[in-house]
């Protein structure tokens, strides 16, 4: 399947919850019409260059996509590279994020979109990676998200933002399609965890399907990471056209 190429929109867009703002970076196609949108959800790294240009790659297939930054509260602006450095200050915010005010601003983000002339009525997708494959698990259990696609989200089954019941407990209230997409060769997502998830999907009669690329590791998606596996993220960029095309 090829990416359709279509000319796009593209700016921030400041997004409001209570009395908060959330940076967002919003992606549509210029052409005039009503699309399906699609919620696009940060690794560790913040809204940065590889997230913004996920979320126009989306857009050229005919959505209206946002990427907002889930570390608004603490770290407004924040944007980082994938050096050791980078690397613990994002997980140093992960570990201050909390469940409530995550699904808070993603409901904000919808919200958002639902006030676009450009955004058709009904279901919308969600897509994350890394962190934000965790937090697309706990975004497909809000009503309006009908499609998720959760990329090498860790600590599902044992962490859940605020330290609260883990993520999977959150599974029964999944509503929509989900499928979540694993390297095999990840070190931070042990097979036991991709396992529990399946199960717990399979328990809970979930619309689901699992991915696991051999040879994959964690962020095989991203093709600014020295585990950039193309043949991987390929595959799985097919699937995930297919789910919101058939979805949304």
């Amino acid at each position: 399947m090829t990416d359709i190429v279509l000319d796009l929109a593209t700016q921030w867009v400041a997004v409001p919850n209570d009395r908060l703002t959330i940076d967002a970076y919003l992606a549509r196609p210029a052409a005039e019409g009503v699309f399906p949108a699609v919620l696009v959800i940060q690794e560790i790294f913040g809204v940065n260059a590889h997230i913004r240009e996920v979320t126009e790659r989306i857009a050229r297939l005919g959505y209206v996509a946002i990427a907002p930054a889930i570390y608004q509260r603490q770290a407004p602006g924040f944007e980082a590279a994938y050096t050791e450095a980078d690397i613990v200050q994002g997980r140093a915010y992960k570990q201050h994020t909390r469940v409530e005010e995550v699904l808070s601003d993603l409901t904000a983000a919808i919200a958002h979109l639902r006030s676009l002339p450009q955004v058709k009525p009904g279901g919308m997708g969600c897509i994350g990676f890394c962190f934000g494959g965790h937090v697309a698990y706990l975004a497909a259990t809000l009503p309006d998200v009908r499609a998720t696609a959760s990329f090498y989200g860790a600590g599902i089954p044992t962490w859940c933002p605020g330290d609260g019941a883990p993520t999977l407990s959150y599974t029964p209230r999944i509503t929509g399609t989900l499928h979540a997409f694993f390297g095999d060769d990840d070190a931070s997502i042990p097979l036991e965890h991709v396992r529990a998830i399946a199960a717990a999907l399979e328990q809970h009669q979930i619309d689901h399907h699992i991915h696991c690329y051999p040879g994959a590791q964690h962020g095989f998606f991203c093709d600014r990471r020295a585990s950039y596996h193309p043949q991987a993220a390929a595959a799985a960029w097919e699937i995930v056209q297919t789910l919101f095309q058939q979805t949304l």
